[in-house]
């Protein structure tokens, strides 16, 4: 928490230097439209022109997102040209004198080693050329320069070198906010990983014997499910994003009851009720499947009775809202907290930790499975889904092909 402070703040000054600094430069007394003093309405344009630099520099420093960024941040400096360097090259200049690239890149070397600032004369024999004078201020994440925000400006200023140092720590945190976001979807790959690993073993045996035992007696029967068993792990291990629709999952859900009915017969009974609307939601990949899987595993294996599960999708405006539940051997609750904590580990298939710890990571702590349990009274599993979430996005309907 204290580093999230510590780069709060970081972010926070060179918004509020930049803004008096633009709101002493631009200031006049006309009228400005209700915008109120002229500090304030260059205090806004500079909030403004900081929020419109962001985004692109939160998918990290490239070409693309340096370009996209580079005009937005030559606007807070109120600079005649302006560049942003990686450590080897210019990915993007904005304003006059771009003929000043490989001079730039020349004289980075030292501040980029160092990691400081610096303020060098430029040469250039152009006659209509403005540029005399570059101010370096360096691109750090974790201590390590990623690059250089280089201004360049007719005459040496003071105020210049300190507006441009406040700016690029700024750029800074946008940089390590990215770096952030890309270290949480490598951690959401590695957990999508690991719930695949966690595909039971014995419910790929059992999917397999099943099948077999029917290539004599009924074939087609046998072919229909090695298809749905085909498809459900094509599903399973597909390289198409973080993210599915409730559909597609439902769909998956589908082939792996299938198979499960395939095996257990009349004992099995489901029942499902989803709401159309909210069939398009999209949500992180094999997240009720795994769900689905709990409630067969201690509703109805080590059983001789038949056990009932529900399924149900609802739409309760701005979320969906999916309840599974099943009447099996339920757990003790003090145990399932623990597992939910990661104090133990469940056994054996796939575990609940991992969907609840992804849908924290995604939509915040508000968002975390709610589930109702007791020694012999079953489970109640409860997600919610918000319809929008920035950031989440399905990749699109698989087909069989």
């Amino acid at each position: 928490m204290s580093g999230f402070l510590a780069g709060l703040c970081v972010a926070v000054l060179p918004l509020l230097a930049a803004g008096f600094w633009l709101g002493r430069r631009t200031a006049r007394p006309e009228s400005l439209g209700g915008l109120g003093t002229p500090v304030e309405h260059a205090t806004f344009q500079t909030l403004h022109a900081a929020s419109l630099a962001a985004p692109p520099l939160r998918a990290g420093l490239t070409g693309e997102t340096a370009r996209k960024s580079a005009r937005r941040l030559r606007s807070l400096l109120g600079t005649d040209a302006l560049c942003l360097t990686d450590d080897t090259r210019v990915l993007a200049w904005d304003g006059v004198g771009a003929h000043h690239r490989a001079e730039i890149m020349q004289r980075l070397t030292g501040p980029l080693e160092a990691g400081r600032g610096e303020a060098f004369r430029l040469s250039c024999d152009v006659p209509d050329c403005t540029l005399r004078w570059a101010v370096v201020a360096p691109l750090t994440v974790d201590d390590r320069v990623h690059g250089a925000l280089v201004a360049c400006a007719p005459r040496e200023s003071a105020v210049l070198v300190r507006a441009a140092g406040e700016v690029a720590r700024w750029v800074s945190v946008q940089l390590e906010l990215a770096d952030l976001d890309q270290s949480r979807t490598r951690l959401i790959e590695a957990e999508i990983k690991a719930l695949r690993a966690q595909i039971s073993p014995h419910f790929i045996f059992n999917s397999l014997a099943v099948i077999a035992s029917f290539v004599r007696t009924d074939p087609e029967r046998a072919r229909e499910l090695l298809l749905e068993f085909a498809d459900f792990t094509r599903y399973s291990f597909r390289r198409h994003g973080d993210f599915t629709t409730l559909a597609d999952e439902l769909h998956a859900i589908d082939h792996y009851l299938a198979l499960v009915r395939a095996r257990f017969g009349d004992r099995l009974s489901v029942t499902l009720q989803i709401a159309p609307e909210v069939l398009p939601v999209a949500l992180p990949f094999l997240c009720l499947q795994p769900l689905v899987e709990n409630a067969v595993k201690h509703g109805l294996e080590g059983k001789a009775d038949t056990c009932h599960i529900s399924i149900t999708a609802q739409d309760t405006g701005a979320e969906a809202l999916v309840v599974i539940e099943d009447d099996g051997a339920g757990m003790d609750p003090d145990l399932l907290r623990r597992i939910l904590a990661g104090e133990v580990s469940p056994s054996g298939g796939i575990g609940l930790s991992n969907v609840d710890d992804r849908l924290r990571q995604v939509y915040g702590d508000d968002y975390g499975l709610v589930i109702e349990t007791a020694a012999g009274a079953g489970m109640k599993v409860t997600a919610r889904l918000p319809k929008y979430q920035p950031g989440v996005h399905s990749a699109g309907r698989l087909t069989r092909e």
